[in-house]
Parts: structure tokens; C-alpha cells; sequence
């Protein structure tokens, strides 16, 4: 049998990062002991009054087609909400809902890339990232960030990496995997190539809301970049509503459009229950958001605490969101042999970060998506690893110059 080749296209080396993922969830399913710290679905159930929107919404027959673009009170709440965090001034007609930030970044890249573009991403960079622009038919060129000057953008190489087939920047502020939030002046000087070679900037804001002591800004209320930025979003790690499956773009209206008549075959519209519940969660943002904030950052102090001082690990301190990178280079070991290791001796399962591109070979992608007791007891797990695995270094050293 023949099948096509598309799917093969978009699968890249990254895939392979998430075996250990799917090892400690069969390992939990067994009953093992195990703490999951490799994907960004946290411990949080959806805050109540989001679920009762639902409910409310199921129990009175809310589960007919919608419409394609999603509901016009959704639009307009999104609308407003952009308005207030980002500035940018825009409406409902700027706004279309997707099922999740995944499937909205899928959908823009569609429309806005053809075979033979290329588009400038810095890396590390999130993994679906790649298989996107792959499956448009567009070269992805990664731009390397400069792990030892803590992951923050190369401005001097992103510019020389534009050529005349350069069709877009895709960058993610704040980013997972590194924390980062990009400064007022690094957008400013992406702004500006932006113009100056009538590109498109993808940017991707997930995380906007979960930033801890950098302030986030969005470039699109740059001068000049509204009507060439497409800003993509969610509600998953804000309002803990990952499986909920609904994200969103605000682009120009144009794009807008486009990106409707694919969606059109694609996902003919997100279930109605949960856009009442989207709803609802956007009314709460001022109560939700702000507790999760504390939260992520309260389980980043004690994870940093109890990691930093480690020898053989140094850790860095995230800006934002969910994730801290660890780099284990001076434990000898690979991350990937690292991360197996630390999973079949302890349960702890985190991600080699190398998956999210070179520039994080040898760091360690590890989640705040436990309590505190349980990210207490994982970070004293993967401490004795490491002393484990120093001792047996040092020792090995001993041996050797004997």
C-alpha cells in the first residue's frame, strides 16, 4: 500500500523527544511512582466557573455546528482582551478561533506560505513549529541563539539570515523552551528588518500572560507591524484549559479570511460548549490569571532553589511560563542518556531540549506542572542522580590516572 508522503515531510527529529513522555505515562498508568515533568499540562484543574459555563451551555443543547470563524461574542471578548494586554487596537473581524494554538499556528503558516519561501526562526524554538512550515512547503531556516549568553535572540545573525526568498519571522515571546521574554529593543530591531524586507512576523504570545519580573510586549503594536503581524494565543496555560483544544489568531482582516475558507474544510467550526466556556474564562481572567501567575512563579523559586546549587547542574532562572532549562554538560553525559537515565532510576521524566534545536544540546526542559510537595520531590530525585552520576565520574577519573 501507498501513502503519502506529507506526513513524513512534517515529522521531524524532534518527534523522537516525546517517547519519554509516552514511557511515563504508561508508567503512571501502571501505578508506578512516577512525576511527570516533560510536557506543559499542569496539575490545575479548569477553575469551576469555566466548567459550569460548559455545563450550562451542553445541558441546553449547545452542540449543533457553529459558525466558521467562531462566535461573535468569543471574537469581540478576544478583541477587547488583545486590546487591553496588547494595545494594538482591533475587532472581531481581526479575530479566528482554532482549536488551540497548535492548529491556529498550522492554519496561518498554510496561508501565508508557499513552496520555495523560507522563513527565519530563532531556536530553540517550540516543535511544532518545524513540521508547520514543512508542510506548507517552505524551507525553515533557524536562526542559533546563544545558549552561553542565556538563550536571549541574535539580532546580527537573524539579518543575515534574510535573502531574497525570506517570506517571515516566526519568533515566540515569551518562549518556551528557554523562558525568555523578548525586550522592547529586540522587537524594535525585528520590527524594522520586518519592514525593511516587507516580511511577515508569527507571533507567537502563548505565554503572555504567565511573565514574571520582564513585562511582555507585543510587537504588533510596534509602529508599522500591525499589518504585517499575525499574533497567535490561548487559553490552555492561563486558564489551565489545555484539553479544551481552543486558541486563537488576530492577524489583518484579509489573512482573516483566508485563513476562514481553511478552516472551512478543516474543523467546520469549535463546539459551541467550549466557546461558552471560552467565554467565560476570558470574564474570569482577572481572578484566574493572576493566581496562576503566582503559582508558576512561586514552583519556578523552589525548583531553581532546589536545583541551582547542584553541582554538575546549572540552571536557568525562567522569565515566564511554565518550563526552566538545566544545563547538564558537566555531567558528561548526553541530555538523551540523561533523561532516560533520570527516568528508569528515579520516575522523574523530563525532556531533552535539544529536541526544541541544537543551541539546547545538553540542557534539560523541565516542567512546574506538579505541587509543591511532589516538584519538591522531584528535584531532590534528580539532585541524588546527579550526585550519582558525578561520584561515579570522579571516580572514574581516580581510576584513570591510577
Amino acid at each position: 500500500m501507498k501513502f503519502s508522503s506529507l506526513v513524513n515531510r512534517i515529522a521531524g527529529e524532534g518527534v523522537d523527544a516525546w517517547h519519554i513522555h509516552s514511557a511515563a505515562l504508561a508508567a503512571a498508568e501502571r501505578g508506578e511512582d512516577v512525576i511527570v515533568l516533560s510536557v506543559g499540562d499542569p496539575d490545575f484543574a479548569t477553575p469551576e466557573p469555566i466548567t459550569e459555563a460548559a455545563v450550562r451551555a451542553l445541558r441546553a443543547g449547545d452542540t449543533h455546528y457553529t459558525v466558521i470563524p467562531g462566535r461573535e461574542a468569543l471574537r469581540i471578548a478576544i478583541a477587547r482582551q488583545h486590546v487591553e494586554r496588547c494595545g494594538q487596537l482591533v475587532g472581531a473581524e481581526n479575530v479566528i478561533v482554532t482549536s488551540g494554538a497548535q492548529n491556529a499556528l498550522y492554519s496561518v503558516t498554510q496561508c501565508l506560505l508557499e513552496t520555495g519561501d523560507e522563513v527565519l526562526v530563532p531556536e530553540p524554538m517550540y516543535l511544532t513549529y518545524e513540521a508547520s512550515i514543512r508542510a506548507s512547503g517552505a524551507t525553515l531556516v533557524p536562526v542559533p541563539v546563544d545558549a552561553d549568553n542565556n538563550f536571549r535572540i541574535n539580532l546580527s545573525a537573524l539579518q543575515a539570515a534574510i535573502t531574497p526568498r525570506t517570506r517571515a519571522i516566526y519568533l515566540a515571546t515569551p518562549c518556551n523552551p528557554t523562558g525568555v521574554v523578548m525586550r522592547l529593543e529586540e522587537l524594535q530591531t525585528i520590527a524594522k528588518l520586518a519592514q525593511a524586507h516587507d516580511l511577515w512576523v508569527v507571533s507567537d504570545e502563548v505565554y503572555a500572560e504567565l511573565t514574571f519580573e520582564q513585562a511582555h510586549v507585543s510587537i504588533a503594536t510596534l509602529p508599522g507591524m500591525a499589518e504585517r503581524t499575525v499574533t497567535i494565543s490561548s487559553l490552555s496555560k492561563s486558564h489551565a484549559m489545555a484539553g479544551w483544544r481552543l486558541g486563537w489568531a488576530v492577524a489583518p482582516v484579509p489573512l482573516i479570511d483566508h485563513i476562514a475558507n481553511l478552516l472551512l474544510c478543516m474543523l467546520y467550526g469549535i463546539p459551541g460548549f467550549v466557546q461558552e466556556a471560552a467565554l467565560e474564562a476570558i470574564a474570569q481572567r482577572g481572578v484566574v490569571v493572576p493566581a496562576m501567575r503566582a503559582e508558576y512563579r512561586k514552583r519556578r523559586d523552589i525548583a531553581f532553589k532546589l536545583l541551582g546549587d547542584v553541582p554538575g547542574l546549572h540552571c536557568r532562572l525562567a522569565e515566564a511560563g511554565m518550563f526552566m532549562l538545566i544545563d547538564i554538560r558537566d555531567t558528561g553525559m548526553s541530555a538523551n542518556d540523561f533523561t532516560w537515565g533520570l527516568f528508569r532510576q528515579t520516575g522523574v521524566s523530563v525532556l531533552d531540549a535539544q529536541a526544541f534545536g541544537p543551541t539546547a544540546r545538553g540542557f534539560l526542559r523541565l516542567g512546574f506542572v506538579v505541587g509543591e510537595e511532589r516538584l519538591t520531590e522531584a528535584c531532590q530525585r534528580i539532585a541524588t542522580f546527579v550526585d550519582t552520576v558525578m561520584q561515579a565520574r570522579e571516580n572514574l577519573a581516580v581510576r584513570v590516572e591510577a
